[in-house]
């Protein structure tokens, strides 16, 4: 038998899997199963400012009007980028937005599409 993960908040030994994801009882935290397995592998995580679990390929949607640098306009609220490239900079997406071309977006200012 194979022992769950401790819970990532109040770090209780009693969790169980429920289908995709892990569920502590004593909290009510759940968290997926995927993402587990690469906090444990020592990969970086990356989430959105919900918490959700970001990966390559997922589409998001933009939380806050972003001012683009140098006068090039503003990426409104809502705005959806499909096919994002998760990467380890200082902005964590790599991403095509039509209307603007190719730039880098921080993951607290996108929220996934599910």
């Amino acid at each position: 038998m194979s022992a769950l993960p401790a819970c990532p908040q109040c770090t209780s030994e009693y969790t169980y899997e429920d289908g995709s994801v892990y569920i502590c009882p004593e909290c009510a935290h759940e968290w997926p199963v995927q993402a587990a397995a690469a906090a444990e592998e020592g990969a970086k995580v990356y989430r959105d400012a919900v918490g959700n679990v970001l990966q390559d390929g997922d589409t998001v949607t933009v939380i806050k009007d972003l001012k683009l640098k140098g006068g090039g306009g503003t990426v409104k609220v809502g705005t959806k980028v499909k096919n994002i490239r998760l990467v380890d900079n200082d902005h964590d997406i790599d991403c095509k937005i039509d209307g603007f071309g190719a730039m880098s977006l921080k993951t607290e200012f996108v929220k996934k599409v599910v």
